[in-house]
Formats: structure tokens, C-alpha cells, sequence
């Protein structure tokens, strides 16, 4: 009760202040950005008694509450930011991804006062905010290739060097991305759409942003967030597959370990795949660019500095920025509609095909290939290019069927060529959909 009344007489003594040193004023004139005069200021305005006065503050301020302003696609959207956080935390999906994308819906969602022409600068879509500053980074296109730099500082491509032929694991596994390309289009996508939606089947978050800021804009949170998601359940999604298209026998399947790989070879990959992919696909020359450009400074062994930023506090930071704002953009008006509902389900037939497609091509490749030499078809599982994700799921998978059978290096080899993959695939669609 105590407390009660301190507060009550706080206001009284604030609204008294405010009445003699701004005494009622009814200017003609309003600051861009600011609140119309409503009933409520008017009264303000116009020196009613201190008790009046309050009770038109206390309205004000009401108005001005996320429990005013709160419906139930925020309480929707906030449970959503709250269970991915919890999956993050209670079953280690990809935290550095989910913590920052959850926190960010939550802070996209929280109701605040939108009417009429107001501009709080609080949204992450109202011009002047800091969230929409920073989400300028994802409508541009900019935090994708500095992703792809830190991962190409990070990445080490002697299994792919080694076994050049398990590149062709990589390729078959982008085929959920043109398969999901021509659904969306018989959906009643666009094509700009259609070819947004389709990268999801790359699983790769990075990629997904860079080509949907290029030709959906509109489509960056559902795609955003879809491919993310799919990205953190790799563990969930792939081994039933995995188990449903290959047999017993198969899974047995011991591979040679790779050869060892020159320093001479891993200083020339990175510039060779650097002319050949973007000569093929200029269009992908800021993912592609950026990543082996990482990897030059790798492996070069003379800018271990810039090498070490690039893969830790760079990536870290950019990593931060892009989970938050892509949270922040799933705002419960402009995200839950039936559309993202298609693009979900879309995201995950593509993801579920691309993974099928590495494993079927695996399979397809041992029908050619001599004994000794066979593929263990789990490593086109990897070919998608969630990385390093997709290839210790394989690893996992393999040591349940066999605990002497060790896959991680062998499925790294598509796992990389997964992610210049569908770089090379996002550019194809770019260069046709522009």
C-alpha cells in the first residue's frame, strides 16, 4: 500500500511541475515522426486539474504498452523465439545460431504503438531505428560474404583435394534446389520467388540471405529463418533418411583414408576454384570470392593474423548481427501468413530431396567404381552444405553401425564442395532471375 501511494504521489508532483513549467500551449505545428494531437493531449493541454491530468497521463501511457498493443500473432511469434532458445540451450541445435535468431523474433515481436504514421524508431522496419540500421546488412546483401570469409579462414579442404571425384557428391546434393524451384513455381510463386525459396534445399543460411535480399526481398524472413532452422535440425531430419536409402551392407562400407595433400596443392585451391567457379557463375562472386579468399589467407601461412580474425572475432560479430536482425524481421504482421506456412514446407521437402540426392549419386558412382574403391553412399548425405554439421552426423551415424568405421574426413569432402555448391547454384538462379 506504501508503495502505492509514493507512486501516486510521484505522478501528482510531476504533473504539477509540468503544469508550471509548460503551461497549456496549443501549437498549429507537429515534428515529422510525432503523435497527432489526440482527445487525451488536448485535454492535457487545455490545464485541466492535476487529478485530470494524471488520469489522461496514465491513459497516455497505456496506450503506449505492449499490453495495449499486444495480439496474438506477438504471443505467437514470442513462444516461437522462446523454443528456439530452448532447443539451442536443452539440445545443443546449433546455439550460435538459434540463440541469436530466437532473441531476435522476441525483440521483432514485442508490441509497441503503430497507428496511424507514427515512427517510434523502434521496428525493425521503421526507418531511423537501430535494429532497421542493422538489418540493412541483410537487405543488402553485406553480412552473407563475410559469413563465407570467416568459414573459408576456418576451412580445411585437403579431403576434398585429395578425392576431387566426391566434389560430384557436392552437386548432386543441390538437385532439392531445382526440384523446390519448379514446386514453388507450380504453387503460384513468381519465378524471383520460386528461386528464393529453392536455395532453402542448400541449407545454407548465408547463401538463402544473399539470394532472396537479390530477388525476393520481401521473403528474407521465412527464408531466413527456414533455412536456419533446417541448418540446426541436420541431426533430426538426416538419419532417417539416411537409414531408409541405404542397406545394411552398405553402411559397413570402410573407405581408404585420403592421401596427404601438399602445402603447394592447398595454396593453389583456393585460386584455382576462385577463377573457375566465378567464371562459370560471376554471379556468386561475392560468396565464392570471400570464401576462398579466406582460405588463401589460411593456408598461405604469412597472414595467420588476418586469417585468426577473419574465422573467430569477425565472424563471431557478424554471425551476432545476422541471427538477431533475421529474428527481429519475422514481425508477427508481415510473417505469419500462408505463404511463410508454403515456404516451411517447402524448406523442408528441399532439404529432405538434397539430402536423398547425395546419397542416391553415391550409390550411382559404386555402380562404376571397382572393390576397394566404393563410397560409403552416408557420405552424400554431406553434400548439402551445412557445414561442418552434416559431415559429424555422418560421423555419428557410421560409429552406430560400425565403431571402427571413421567417415568425418571423407564426408568433409562433399560437405565443402556442398557449400561451393550451392554458391555456384544461388548465382545460376541470380544470372537467370535478374
Amino acid at each position: 500500500m506504501k508503495r502505492i501511494l509514493t507512486v501516486a504521489v510521484i505522478l501528482l508532483i510531476l504533473s504539477a511541475l509540468r503544469l508550471v513549467v509548460v503551461p497549456g500551449t496549443n501549437s498549429g505545428t507537429l515534428q515529422a515522426g510525432t503523435l497527432a494531437p489526440s482527445e487525451t493531449e488536448q485535454g492535457i493541454d487545455q490545464g485541466d486539474g492535476i487529478f485530470d491530468t494524471t488520469v489522461k497521463g496514465l491513459e497516455q501511457f497505456y496506450r503506449f504498452t505492449g499490453i495495449r498493443n499486444a495480439k496474438g500473432g506477438h504471443l505467437i511469434m514470442i513462444a516461437v523465439g522462446l523454443l528456439f532458445i530452448f532447443l539451442a540451450i536443452k539440445y545443443d541445435y546449433e546455439p550460435l545460431l538459434l540463440i541469436p535468431i530466437g532473441a531476435g523474433i522476441i525483440m521483432g515481436n514485442i508490441p509497441f504503438y503503430q497507428e496511424g504514421d507514427v515512427n517510434l524508431q523502434v521496428g525493425i522496419y521503421q526507418e531511423g531505428s537501430v535494429m532497421n540500421y542493422l538489418y540493412f546488412g541483410v537487405m543488402r546483401g553485406v553480412y552473407p560474404p563475410l559469413i563465407f570469409l570467416g568459414i573459408g579462414a576456418m576451412t580445411d579442404f585437403s579431403s576434398l583435394i585429395s578425392k576431387p571425384r566426391l566434389m560430384l557428391l557436392g552437386a548432386a546434393a543441390q538437385v532439392g534446389i531445382f526440384l523446390t524451384f519448379l514446386g514453388a513455381l507450380w504453387l503460384g510463386f513468381d519465378m524471383r520467388e520460386s528461386g528464393a525459396i529453392g536455395i532453402i534445399g542448400g541449407a545454407d543460411g548465408p547463401t538463402a540471405i544473399f539470394l532472396s535480399s537479390r530477388i525476393a526481398e520481401h521473403l528474407i524472413g521465412p527464408i531466413a529463418i527456414a533455412a536456419y532452422s533446417y541448418m540446426a535440425l541436420v541431426p533430426v531430419i538426416q538419419p532417417p533418411i539416411m537409414r531408409l536409402m541405404t542397406s545394411k551392407r552398405e553402411r559397413l562400407i570402410k573407405m581408404s583414408p585420403p592421401r596427404a595433400v601438399s602445402q603447394t596443392e592447398k595454396i593453389l585451391f583456393p585460386i584455382i576454384g576462385l577463377i573457375v567457379t566465378t567464371f562459370i557463375s560471376p554471379s556468386s562472386l561475392p560468396l565464392l570470392g570471400m570464401l576462398f579468399f579466406g582460405n588463401l589467407l589460411k593456408e598461405s601461412t604469412r597472414t595467420k593474423r588476418l586469417a585468426e580474425t577473419a574465422r573467430n572475432s569477425m565472424i563471431d560479430i557478424v554471425t551476432i548481427l545476422l541471427g538477431l536482425t533475421v529474428g527481429a524481421s519475422t514481425q508477427a504482421d508481415r510473417f505469419l501468413t500462408t505463404d511463410s506456412l508454403v515456404i516451411f514446407g517447402l524448406g523442408a521437402l528441399s532439404f529432405m530431396v538434397a539430402t536423398a540426392g547425395g546419397i542416391l549419386f553415391a550409390k550411382v558412382m559404386n555402380l562404376f567404381t571397382p572393390e576397394g574403391k566404393k563410397l560409403n553412399p552416408l557420405i552424400g548425405a554431406a553434400g548439402v552444405s551445412a557445414v561442418p554439421d552434416s559431415a559429424r552426423v555422418v560421423q555419428n551415424f557410421g560409429l552406430k553401425e560400425d565403431p571402427s568405421n571413421h567417415l568425418l574426413m571423407h564426408a568433409m569432402a562433399p560437405n565443402v564442395a556442398g557449400v561451393i555448391g550451392s554458391a555456384v547454384a544461388a548465382g545460376i538462379l541470380l544470372s537467370f532471375l535478374w
